[in-house]
Order: structure tokens, then sequence, then C-alpha cells
């Protein structure tokens, strides 16, 4: 072999090599994270000044002259009169400014500690946290279609939430397992959790005494004194819309409070059913409810946590549906952020809403519509950001990555323009001057890797290609994606004595009484 050959041999064994590190590297497996989101951009302001202060106004005549009711709750009655409210049976009225005077003691931003410390979210600010699918008694998916969910399915969906790199929070009720008992099904959705991920997660609200076990179980997990002085989980209370606490949810409201941890005090709105077809009629009543679920809190325990909920849709005034991705739910989402900043509190909304049954072009229109909505309105905590499938009744698996991957772009576009010397790029319009092309530019080389947000479903190949592959549309390279994140997952590292504790601690709990199912 002369010289040149070898050279050229080398040459090929160089190029040969760095080609196939580059395809071990794009074919590892490789479990990614993403930070929480910080804004760089400016939230969409949608109400003026005067428009704010109407609906403040407007608001505090609600709580003063029509008033709130809290059932089946003497100790709220209670608290409430010691406050100063005029309580008459179980309607609470609440004088001019008595409730957002009692708010004020309520955090601007907190901490929720995840058990792995670099999954720590900041809730508030300029933060955007980003929480799967909450509450659907259905799963759908290519292969099974649509059926009721099961514990192996809540499994499923979080070990999919460890493994997506966009994801931020593990959530709650991922999906409802109704294969276990009902008395009993919370523990084993708080285990999944605790083990199968490291991400922070939601409590149980279905009953206080479920509440209770959530702090209990928590407080296996981190040591009690960790959990009196901290923040772990993040739960969800919502309002009976109109103007109505049911003793249910305020009783979780209460163990959460008196235990230090967070709840989104969250209206729950179908416009023109639950709440006036007006979006500044909305926007009134959302607040009202929400300001006395707040100062109720700090009535339980002052500077407990507290997130402003406004969970908001409109009603098909033909059929009685609700529908999402409408203008008229955007507009509520945006000035209700306006009003929770007001506050100082944070703020959830938004998340992947549709009314579709399939991963289709509806589910993906009025899902862009409602997260992107989500990321201008300043939403600080956005539940259902993935997954979510038919109005609410229905946790699917392709939606769930599909969905999971779109949240990369709430990233890229938070982070704002790069206006770094880098980000200016003169050197590369310096080097390729008039008539050239960059893709092979020094700034190209250098940044080509991160420049552009890229998919990880979406298809891109040529004609030929995709076609020669099954012509697949995006719910089967979803489906396809889903086995391999499954198919990747490993559990984080737990401590073993605690993994015991927890075992043990489900284990009694759930042999101390009989299944039931009502």
């Amino acid at each position: 072999m002369n010289d040149a050959t070898e050279q050229s041999a080398r040459a090929g064994s160089r190029r040969g090599g760095g080609g196939a590190a580059r395809r071990a590297e794009r074919t590892a497996t490789r479990t990614e994270f993403s930070r929480f989101i910080t804004r760089n951009i400016p939230n969409l302001e949608i109400l003026n000044d005067e428009a704010i202060e109407i609906i403040e106004a407007n608001a505090d005549t609600v709580l003063q002259e029509i008033g709130v009711n809290f059932v089946d709750n003497p100790e709220a009655l209670r608290l409430w009169k010691e406050a100063g409210a005029d309580v008459d049976g179980e309607r609470v009225r609440i004088p001019r400014g008595l409730a957002r005077q009692l708010c004020k003691t309520a955090p601007g931003q907190f901490t929720q500690h995840a058990r792995n410390p670099e999954r720590n979210v900041e809730i508030g600010g300029r933060n955007l946290v980003l929480a799967p699918v909450y509450g659907p008694p259905f799963v759908r998916d290519q292969d099974g279609g649509r059926r009721y969910a099961t514990i192996a399915d809540f499994r499923n969906f979080v070990k999919l939430g460890q493994m997506s790199k966009w994801v931020h929070h593990s959530g709650g009720t991922v999906c409802e397992p109704t294969d276990v008992a009902v008395n009993k099904r919370h523990l084993d959705m708080l285990h999944a959790h605790m083990t199968l991920s490291d991400k922070p997660y939601m409590g149980s609200v279905t009953l206080p005494e479920r509440a209770a076990d959530s702090v209990e179980m928590s407080r296996i997990l981190f040591g009690s004194d960790f959990v009196d002085q901290n923040t772990v989980m993040t739960s969800l209370i919502n309002i009976n819309s109109p103007l109505t606490f049911d003793g249910v949810m305020m009783g979780a409201l209460e163990e959460y409070a008196r235990a230090g941890q967070a709840s989104i005090i969250s209206p729950f709105i179908v416009g023109g059913a639950m709440a006036p077809v007006s979006v500044a009629g909305t926007l009134t009543q959302v607040l009202a409810e929400v300001m006395a679920g707040v100062a109720y809190s700090q009535l339980v325990r002052k500077g407990a946590p507290v997130i402003f909920g406004a969970f908001v849709t409109s009603i098909d005034m033909n059929s009685g549906a609700p529908t999402f991705g409408t203008p008229e739910a955007a507009q509520i989402t945006l000035g209700a952020g306006q009003l929770a900043r007001r506050m100082g509190l944070p703020y959830r909304s938004a998340g992947s809403f549709c009314g579709s049954k399939l991963p289709d072009a509806q589910a993906a229109y009025e899902t862009a519509n409602t997260l992107n909505i989500g990321l201008m309105a300043g939403v600080n905590f956005m539940l259902h950001a993935c997954g979510w499938l038919e109005g609410g009744l229905v946790s699917s698996y392709e939606k769930y990555v599909m969905d999971a991957d779109q949240l990369g772009i709430l990233h890229r576009l938070a982070a704002g323009v790069d206006m770094s010397e880098n980000g200016q790029a003169m050197d590369a319009i310096r080097e390729v001057g008039p008539g050239g092309h960059y893709l092979g530019s020094a700034h190209t080389q250098a940044n080509f890797k991160e420049a552009f947000w890229r998919t990880g479903v979406f298809d891109y190949k040529p004609f030929e290609t995709w076609d020669e592959e099954g012509a697949r549309d995006t719910a089967m390279l979803a489906n396809v994606k889903v086995k391999k994140m499954l198919g990747e997952y490993q559990a984080p590292d737990l401590d073993p004595a605690k993994a015991e504790e927890l075992a043990e601690y489900v284990a009694r709990k759930k042999a101390a009484e009989a299944d039931s199912f009502m």
C-alpha cells in the first residue's frame, strides 16, 4: 500500500468511524430532562386597567351581596364568622375587601420539591411547570382502542412522564384505575408516582382521609421534618361552580394547608352552564370563587401555598357538549392570568384540551390553541399539558407522546430571541457574503445541533422513504414511540428502606378495610 492509498484508507476509516459514532449517539437509550420553563417573553394582556377594575369590583360585590356556600363544613363556617363574614346557614357573605386582604399571606412563588432535587420546580413568577393529563376514567391506544383504565395503564403513564424530556411533573390521577377499589386506589396511585418517577407529584383529594394518607406517605418518602418545612405536593381542589365549596374538597384543602402543602384552588367552569356566557361575567365569577377559596386556605393556615386556578371552557349551545380551543376560552385564560398576577398568586390554567375522540386534526388544532394561549397568558402550572382526549374522558397513549413532543416548542418560544454575539451571527454573514450558502459555514457547523427545535415524533422524510416505511400517520408514529419509551424505561433509584416502608404502609392501609367500588 503506497502512502496515498494508506492516507485515503485512514480518511475513510475516520469518516466511517465518525458516522458510526453519530448513529450510535442517535440510537442510544437516553433519558433527558428539561428544567421548568422560565419565560423570557412578555405576557399577553387582553384587559385594560378599566376592565380589570370593573371585574375586581364586581367580584367583591358577588362575595358581599350574593355570597358563597360552604356545604357540610361547620368548621369552615366558624372560621369565616370569626374572620368577620356574615354566615347565614351555609351561605357565607364576605365583606368587600376581606377576601383579598386574607389572600395576601399566600406566597407568590414556592418550590415544590421532588425526591430527586434536580427535578424540583419553582411555581410562580415567570416560571411554567408542565404536568400531564388528570382524571380520565378511560384510556385509548392504537392496539387496544378505548377501554376503562387499569392500574397497569396508570403505571405506564407515570413511566411515560418519567421518560418525557419536556414534562416537568409526574402529575396526579393521570387516569382512574377502575380495577382497584375506590377506597384504596389512591394508595396505589401515590405509590406509583413515588417509586416509578423522581419528578414532583400530586396528592389525593377525593376524601380528606385520602389527603391525609398522601401526607403520611410523603413523610415516609421525604422524612417528616422535611415535609413539615417544605412543599412536596401540589394538589387540585375544584370548586363546584357556581359559588359552592363542598365539604369533601374543602376537607382535602384543610389537610394540605395544615401540612404546608400546596393546593390549586380551581373553579370548574363550562361557560353557559356553570358561569355566564360572557367573558367578563365568567371572569367575575372565577375571581370571586378563587378569592373565597384562597382566603379560606389562609384562615386554615397563614402562608399555606396556593395557586389561582382557572379551568374554563365553553359549551355547544346546540348539544350541550363542552368545546375546547375556542376564542372565548382563550380570552378568559388570558384575562384570568392578569387577575392572578394582580393578586400576586401563581396561576394554573390551559392544557392540551380537545373534544376529539381520536388524536386527529381536530385534537391537534384545539390542543395547539390551548397550549399556546397558556404560554402567552403567563400560566405557572399547566395541568393536562399532555394526553388529554375526548373532553377529558380519555387518557391517550399516543396523544401523550404527541403532546409531550410539542411541549418542547413552548420551551423554545419561551426562551425568547438570542441576542448574544453568537445569536447575531455576524461572523456567518461576513463569511458567506453575497450569493453563497450557510450550510458549510463555521457558524452553522458550530450551532447545527441546537439551532432548531427537533421533533421526536413527526416524520419529515421524502415521500418515497415515508411510503416505503408504511406510510405511517402521526398516531402510528406515536404508537411506535410509546412502545419504545416503555421498553427503555428504567426506574429511578430509591432508598430500599424507604421503598419497603412505603410498600408496608400501602399494604397495611389496604388490609384495614374491605374493598368498596362506590
